[in-house]
């Protein structure tokens, strides 16, 4: 009985999503490679796999092919239930780190976009959002250039966010990761700036190259971001997997002349900073200075928010928990941190049920700081 090539992948790829492989290292990027849409995008999935099926139902052909895309079903219907519960892993996240008072200082979305989820999930500028593109933040050429998101009605003085796309410091743009972020942030005010930085054949030859960038992507916020609406004393820094690590070591390492070679007297203080799915180990070479986040815990570290999954099988989630537990022994501010259950790495690429539910919970934790930080101000 011959199975169709196609209900065979659909199969395969739904079983990893549920299940992935963590060992070996093959086979572990295999699972992370082959769900990143399934993992995300369920509900279109068993569209497509319930619609291929009908045919042979209306004909009384139960095969074995039929009986197959039956069980890629059921275990996309799983995937979408381990997606939902992202809800309740955020808000217990923003629970434990602000107090339950944060829902009434900024009104958090409850009720998802489903519109945009199931029939537009590609992350598509909204009409009302203005994108200036390649602006130069210094004299890198392509590796210092950076996006800016903002409403189409030019707020002044907007709170501003920066992201940082991933890669593993070798590779990566700007327009890649986390564009649902920037719209929705963008759309609600805030001005976003999304920045490319040095990238390396190695992380370690590219240290400290990539965070002194980020630091001139901050300067130029406070310096020449006025122009575009930038209200310099609301910077909110995020990144996924590399930009992650990038964006604790600036929330860190805050001022330091180390990393702001010719322009040591720049703010590079930030509001507040959210990692997702990232690597906070060293980067190797010589470590001197070092380069993993662990080496420059401080008492004085902004408001973080990190977010993981727990079926990262690219980067597995105890180097994040290993990250939030050093740093709730040593911040004095909040530690936020969800684990999203059934979340593979490189979860912010589409308009998805887990995704959405990830932004409400950002933009909930940068409009608690910056409100905190107003009112000390």
């Amino acid at each position: 009985m011959r199975i169709p090539v196609g209900a065979l992948i659909f199969a395969c790829c739904t079983l990893l999503a549920v299940r992935p492989f963590r060992r070996p290292r093959r086979l572990a990027l295999l699972s992370w490679i082959t769900t990143a849409a399934p993992n995300e995008l369920p509900l279109q999935f068993i569209v497509i796999v319930v619609a291929s099926s009908l045919p042979s139902v209306l004909v009384g052909d139960l095969t074995l092919a039929l009986a197959l895309s039956a069980l890629t079903t059921v275990g996309l219907v799983v995937v979408a239930w381990r997606a939902w519960r992202a809800r309740s892993a955020v808000d217990r996240a923003l629970d434990e780190a602000l107090g339950t008072g944060w829902r009434d200082m900024c009104r958090p979305h409850r009720h998802l976009p489903w519109a945009r989820i199931l029939l537009l999930p590609w992350p598509f500028r909204p009409r009302d959002v203005e994108l200036i593109r390649d602006i130069a933040y210094g004299d890198d050429g392509t590796a210092n250039l950076l996006d800016l998101y903002r409403h189409r009605s030019r707020p002044s003085a907007a709170p501003t966010l920066i992201y940082l796309h991933g890669g593993g410091f070798r590779s990566g743009h700007k327009r890649r990761e986390g564009r649902p972020l920037l719209h929705r942030m963008a759309r609600t005010g805030w001005t976003c700036i999304s920045a490319n930085y040095h990238l390396a054949a190695t992380p370690a030859e590219g240290f400290p190259d990539h965070l002194i960038d980020v630091k001139r992507v901050i300067a130029w916020a406070r310096s020449q971001g006025r122009q575009y609406g930038v209200d310099p004393g609301t910077v909110v820094v995020a990144g996924s997997s590399a930009g992650a690590h990038l964006t604790v070591m600036a929330a860190l390492t805050g001022n330091d002349p180390r990393f702001q070679p010719g322009f040591e007297a720049a703010d590079t203080r930030i509001t507040a900073g959210v990692g997702l799915y990232g690597y906070y180990g060293g980067l190797g070479g010589d470590e001197n200075p070092p380069t993993s986040p662990h080496a420059y815990l401080t008492a004085d570290a902004p408001p973080l928010l990190l977010v993981h999954g727990d079926h990262d099988t690219y980067m597995p989630v105890e180097g994040a928990r290993a990250l939030v537990e050093d740093l709730r022994a040593t911040s004095s501010h909040p530690v936020a941190y969800a684990e999203l259950p059934g979340a593979q790495h490189s979860f912010d690429l589409f308009h998805s049920i887990r995704f959405e539910i990830v932004v409400d919970a950002i933009e909930s934790f940068a409009v608690v700081h910056r409100s905190s930080s107003r009112a000390a101000g």
